[in-house]
């Protein structure tokens, strides 16, 4: 071993000593041995992501694809250099290799170098570069950058670094899906694999932690999109006029540390918010530009600034946790409140019409500024479906991580103010755990729709004493569930008044579809076909579509006889497949994006003979502009005028008559098409829902 190696692991055995030893002093027993077990973590090879890293070969000149110089960038990349040439070389390769969607520029900002980066840089084409006259520091050379820069965004960025694939465009996203941004980081990984850091802790002392520190990337408490108190200027993102309006970074703290939780103070003080984005990842090579050691070079002045710091925010910080706060909660305090959401499965909001309107229930509850976590009973990770809540903010727990679900809520259940369970089956089996494990949760049963009265309606269209006696099982059930939450959920007055009968004592309010109005659509002329939307998960959706094709289609292609119905909807079963045989009749099946049948097809049908709640499907086309004739069942509850809303009849022959007066009468249309919007924007709007999520959930 030579004497740099022997001296690297002298510093640092010595400066773990002291750290521990200062941990000790102003953290604690049980907060200095937390730390002590995450340095000795280790996270399986399977949890570990695949990461792209540039290769070593010999620097030549290559081009960056940045915008023209004549166009304002979406985004001015500032790269503060002081040396380390080979580093800088690969994060700039890794910019070459995968470059944003997001037109950019690149600003190398060189501190002073006096390595080869002075003589290669300008040979790579795409990078501004700017010599400093003498070295100033990290905080000066960034500023000097954002001086210079053009783009309506400022990412401030390491050359340390090496930015994954697609990290930039996920990391401006950010502040389209989460109004009141003033900040976003990036996950900061190691080379390995393992979570550097996902944003940080400011604790009540002024000093700092990184959160999920040595942890798996994928861990669900560091995988969404979450408010933090700060985030390093390693890989950072906010507004240029907003930056330049507070100064940049404050020349206080130079040349180095703090600068980044000072200006997150900053934005956070003005009323924005600061939030860590994982699905922008940045490999962080830690140390290489500032070292590690507190005794000498930049790094020693880190001491000096945490002192700055915290008595510049003293007031401030006697409003932040202690170190021995639990590490599950420790940014839910940048909520309005913490709320529990437990459905059966993950949301799958293009397939059936409970999952939409949980999926907009989530995001409302985020609209309002409440924190929201969402656990699935069978704990799975579902894909594109996970992947979409965690970036609305949503925190989702799934398997190996949440552990069993007694586990979880013995740890998690005292951060929540209120808990929804959806479902009677799910809110049975986690009652008493929650009673148990957080005491201090209003619970909110959601019934998405009254299992017994659906039931209970398919068991007399069918004549069927033994169905008639398992709806009855249900409603027993369901009842009892009732009776032990605080509050119940319906979706319709027709549900609310039947329960008013059957559990009176009830706190029963109605919180019924949410939608989001999508518009008109095509004009009549240019629209064409019928449709039906549905999953076949759902029985009262396969006697629908089996009645109307069997009994409703025939009396229309008779009279229309180059009209088609498209049928859509996952999970189909032998019997719906089979109808693709029927002249006229297309079986789609699951289709991703359905917007070209609701923007396209002139009339929608919702043939349904029995069911209960209130129905997505007629939501939906009336979101998109699109008349519906429906079955009186398939409109109870709607608020739907029948001739000025909506079609409504529940023969076949008379349902046959109906459709083909919307498709041919273009001034009825017209009319059913504008008083449908209007009655999704004034019903079933996520607008609409916001009193009741106020009062029932938030208060």
């Amino acid at each position: 071993m030579n004497w740099t190696d022997l001296r690297f692991l002298i510093d640092r055995i010595t400066g773990l000593f002291r750290r521990g030893l200062a941990s000790l002093r102003t953290r604690g027993v049980t907060s200095t041995w937390r730390r002590v077990k995450k340095q000795f973590r280790r996270v399986p090879e399977t949890l570990r992501p695949t990461l792209y890293l540039p290769d070593d070969a010999p620097f030549a000149p290559f081009s960056l694809s940045v915008a023209a110089a004549s166009d304002v960038p979406a985004a001015s990349i500032i790269i503060p250099v002081f040396n380390e040439f080979p580093h800088t070389l690969k994060c700039l390769r890794a910019l070459a290799a995968h470059p944003p969607q997001a037109p950019i520029e690149i600003i190398v900002v060189d501190d002073g170098s006096s390595d080869e980066t002075q003589a290669a840089l300008p040979l790579v084409t795409g990078v501004r570069y700017h010599r400093r006259r003498e070295n100033g520091g990290f905080i000066a050379a960034c500023n000097d950058g954002l001086a210079l820069a053009r783009g309506e965004y400022v990412v401030f960025l390491n050359n340390d670094t090496v930015p994954q694939p697609g990290w930039l465009d996920a990391l401006l996203g950010t502040f389209r899906e989460h109004p009141g941004t003033g900040i976003a980081g990036a996950q900061l990984l190691y080379p390995d694999g393992r979570l550097q850091e996902a944003g940080g802790v400011v604790w009540n002392d002024g000093s700092a932690d990184k959160l999920g520190h040595l942890h798996a990337s994928g861990e669900p408490a560091f995988n969404y999109a979450r408010r933090v108190d700060y985030v390093s200027g390693a890989a950072l993102a906010m507004l240029r006029t907003l930056c330049l309006e507070l100064g940049g970074f404050d020349h206080r703290y130079s040349p180095a540390f703090y600068e980044d939780t000072d200006l997150a103070m900053r934005v956070r003080a003005a009323g924005l918010h600061v939030l860590v984005q994982p699905a922008s990842r940045v490999v962080h090579l830690e140390g290489i530009t500032t070292g590690t050691d507190e005794r000498r070079g930049v790094k020693s002045s880190q001491p000096r600034n945490l002192r700055r710091f915290a008595e510049r925010w003293k007031s401030t910080l006697a409003a932040h946790p202690v170190h021995a706060t639990r590490m599950g909660s420790i940014t839910d305090r940048h909520y309005r409140r913490t709320v529990l959401v437990i459905d059966a499965l993950t949301p799958q909001p293009d397939r059936d019409s409970g999952s939409l309107r949980l999926f907009n229930l989530m995001r409302l509850l985020r609209s309002e500024g409440a924190h929201v976590v969402f656990l699935p009973a069978d704990h799975g990770h579902d894909g594109r479906y996970t992947t979409e809540l965690q970036q609305m903010g949503i925190e989702v727990w799934y398997a190996p991580f949440s552990g069993t679900s007694p586990a979880w809520l013995r740890e998690h259940g005292p951060r929540f103010h209120t808990a929804i369970l959806c479902r009677h089956y799910v809110a049975r089996e986690f009652l008493p755990l929650l009673r148990k494990h957080a005491p201090d949760a209003r619970i909110v049963f959601d019934t998405i729709d009254l299992h017994y009265l659906r039931e209970r309606r398919g068991a007399e269209l069918a004549s069927d004493a033994a169905l008639l006696r398992a709806a009855e099982r249900t409603r027993a059930l369901e009842l009892d569930v009732i009776a032990r939450s605080d509050a119940t959920l319906v979706v319709s007055e027709t549900e609310r008044e039947l329960l008013a009968t059957d559990a009176p004592r009830a706190s029963v309010d109605v919180l019924s579809n949410l939608h989001r109005v999508s518009g008109p659509g095509l004009p009549f002329a240019h629209r064409h076909d019928l449709v039906f939307v549905g999953g076949f998960r759902h029985p009262p959706n396969t006697d629908a579509v089996q009645w109307f094709a069997a009994s409703v289609f025939p009396l229309i292609r008779a009279r229309l006889p180059d009209v088609r119905f498209h049928c859509i909807g996952g999970d189909v079963p032998d019997e719906i497949a089979m109808l693709a045989a029927q002249p006229g009749v297309v079986v789609h099946g699951h289709v991703a994006d359905i917007a070209p049948y609701m923007d396209g097809a002139r009339v929608a049908v919702a043939p349904l003979r029995y069911g209960a709640g209130v129905k997505g499907k007629v939501n939906l086309s009336m979101a998109h502009g699109q008349p519906v004739v429906a079955t009186g069942c398939a409109v109870e509850g709607m608020h739907l005028r029948a001739g000025e809303d909506v079609l409504v009849a529940d023969e076949a022959t008379a349902f046959a008559d109906a459709v083909l007066r919307a498709y041919h009468d273009e001034e009825l249309w017209q009319r059913l098409s504008t008083n449908g919007l209007l009655n999704v924007e004034r019903h079933f709007s996520l607008d609409a829902g916001r009193e009741v999520v106020r009062r029932v959930l938030l208060a």
